[in-house]
This record gives structure tokens, sequence and C-alpha cells, in this order.
């Protein structure tokens, strides 16, 4: 099995969803969600207006919008996000620039339900 880049050139302009299995790196104007398996390599001429959730990401350019990776975040120097992260590791260069808030980390088990008639309050 091969593994291929696709690539969306800095004169592409998309309004809707886009869904990849592998690795995409985006250069133009995107306005809408992000959803991928894969890695995403958003390029310095490109925008992304949305919610980004993909299992690794690399920024370049500008988001505006949320971004949940499983594996690992990097906002490289010239780099531009607004909006929320959630990842397993976050790496931020001197000279991007970062406004919203970070959760870093491996996400905790669930908690598991009380199991049944456990916790009952005594009656008076």
């Amino acid at each position: 099995m091969t593994s291929s880049k696709n690539v969306l050139s800095n004169d592409v302009e998309i309004k809707g969803s886009i869904k990849f299995s592998h690795d995409l790196i985006i250069d133009g104007k995107i306005e809408g969600e992000v959803h991928s398996d894969g890695s995403l390599t958003v390029g310095e001429n490109a925008l992304i207006k949305g919610e980004i959730k993909t299992r690794s990401v690399i920024i370049f350019g500008k988001v505006e919008g949320n971004i949940t990776v499983v594996e690992r975040c990097e906002l490289k120097s010239n780099a531009i996000l607004v909006g929320d992260i959630e990842a397993g590791t976050l790496s931020i260069e001197e000279g991007a620039t970062f406004m919203g808030a970070s959760k870093v980390g491996r996400k905790p088990e669930p908690a598991k339900p009380a199991p049944l008639g456990g916790n009952r309050p005594a009656s008076a």
C-alpha cells in the first residue's frame, strides 16, 4: 500500500464539509468542517473557517475554528489559530498566534456507571 498526499492548491475554495482517509494538504480556502482519520497539513496560504477533527494536524496558515485531534497538533511560526484545541500533544513554535483554550493529553477512560441500587438515600 502506498502513502499518497492529496493537495488542494491555493486557487481552490470550498464551502461545505470535507472528509478524507489518508493525508491532505490544504493551501486554499475552506468554509466548513474537515473530518479525517488521516493527517492534515494547513498550508501557509490556507484559510479554514470551521471545525477540524483529524488524527493529526500541522498548521502553517490560518484556522478560525476548533481543532480536535487524536495525536499531535503543531502550530508553525506563521500559523494563526482562533479557536480551541483538544489534542494528545501540542507544539507551538515561536511566532505562532493562538487565541483560545487548549486541552492536551490523552483522554481519560469514561466513567463507569454506578451499580444499580448501590447509592440509595436512607429513609427516615
